[in-house]
Order: structure tokens, then C-alpha cells, then sequence
């Protein structure tokens, strides 16, 4: 572990007051910094000698409201970045929280790693969060007329509306969901009953 150790000293003398929590957990470490300190942590992490976080390897978005089953009383909604250092061959997770959980808005990494252009745009479409100074944040997996964002917590599993082929407009066209909701019963299977065999 001494080399998780060399990495947080790293980390901590050259964010200095930028490092809101730095967590150590199973071999990795955690760096969160706030919104306003993460386009300036990102910078160093990248040209800082000690550091030289080349890549960015990942960026999703993260919906806190039900972590913890609902003991969870921070902001909302994350972006968490994955970098890794070629030179160093060490790894780092970053996470930042939005300040406003109605209209997420974090700082847009585009100009610091290219590479997170696609991953900003998955976050906004599947959660909604806003990457300020992205060029072009549209949705890149769902449909161009999809209401809402998909992987929030409080996003119903049936969605609002449906698609289908109607055969007299000859086109597809969306209505609003007629699928009754329902609560599902996970199946529980008895051990001693397995596989129908009796212990």
C-alpha cells in the first residue's frame, strides 16, 4: 500500500484545499472536490508532474437520493470520473456533487480530456445532469423526443410513453404508457427445495 500512500501525499500537496474528502477503500482511492474547485483540480491532476492523470477512462452519473436506503442526506446527483496515470501506473476516482439537486449543473471536462465528450453526454441523457461548457450536450441513447431521464430513481420502469407503428398514419407514433404498474414479488427459492433435491 505504500503506493497509495505516495499518491495521497501527491494528491494533498497539490490540491491542497481543493481536496473536499480523500477516502481510501479496497486498494483505491476516492479524491471529491466541489463543483466550483473541479475544472481546476482537473488540470493539475493532469499537468502536475507528481500526478500526470493522462486518461480519462470513464465519467457516469450517479442519483444519491435512495443510497443508503434513503439514510443519504447530501446533494442529490454525482458525476464520478475515472482517470488513470501511464506514467505513474496508479488510478483515481473523482467524484463531484451538483450544488442544486432541481437543475444539476457541474463544470464540462471537455477541455482538459477530449476523451469525456461521449461519457458527459450519456450522464446528461441518463440523468440529466447539466455539463456547463460542453459543445454540443444532446441526448446520445434515447430518443430525440424522450421526456425525462431514464436512470433517475424517481423514473417510473414503464416510462411516460410508448411507441408504436400505426398502420393507418403509416408512421410511429408515441401515447402515453398503457401498461397498468405493478409491484413484482421476487420468486424465493428454499434451499432445501433446490433443484429438486431434498437435504
Amino acid at each position: 500500500m505504500a503506493k497509495l500512500d505516495t499518491l495521497k501525499a501527491a494528491l494533498e500537496k497539490a490540491l491542497g484545499n481543493r481536496v473536499q474528502t480523500l477516502v481510501e477503500n479496497l486498494g483505491e482511492l476516492t479524491l471529491i472536490v466541489k463543483a466550483e474547485d473541479y475544472l481546476d483540480a482537473a488540470r493539475i491532476l493532469r499537468d502536475e508532474p507528481s500526478l500526470r492523470f493522462e486518461l480519462l477512462l470513464d465519467l457516469c452519473g450517479v442519483d444519491y437520493s435512495a443510497y443508503g436506503d434513503g439514510a443519504w442526506d447530501g446533494p442529490r446527483f454525482a458525476a464520478v470520473t475515472h482517470l488513470l496515470s501511464i506514467t505513474h501506473n496508479w488510478r483515481l476516482r473523482v467524484r463531484v456533487f451538483a450544488p442544486d439537486d432541481d437543475v444539476p449543473v457541474v463544470p464540462s471536462l471537455i477541455d482538459v480530456w477530449n476523451s469525456v465528450n461521449w461519457f458527459e453526454r450519456e450522464a446528461f441523457d441518463f440523468f440529466g445532469i447539466i455539463f456547463e461548457g460542453h459543445p454540443d450536450l444532446r441526448r446520445i441513447l434515447t430518443d430525440y423526443g424522450f421526456v425525462g431521464h431514464p436512470f433517475r430513481k424517481d423514473f417510473p420502469t414503464s416510462g411516460y410513453v410508448e411507441m408504436r407503428y400505426d398502420p393507418e398514419q403509416k408512421r410511429v407514433i408515441y401515447q402515453p404508457v398503457t401498461i397498468e404498474p405493478r409491484e413484482l414479488t421476487p420468486r424465493v427459492i428454499r434451499e432445501e427445495n433446490y433443484g429438486g433435491l431434498k437435504h
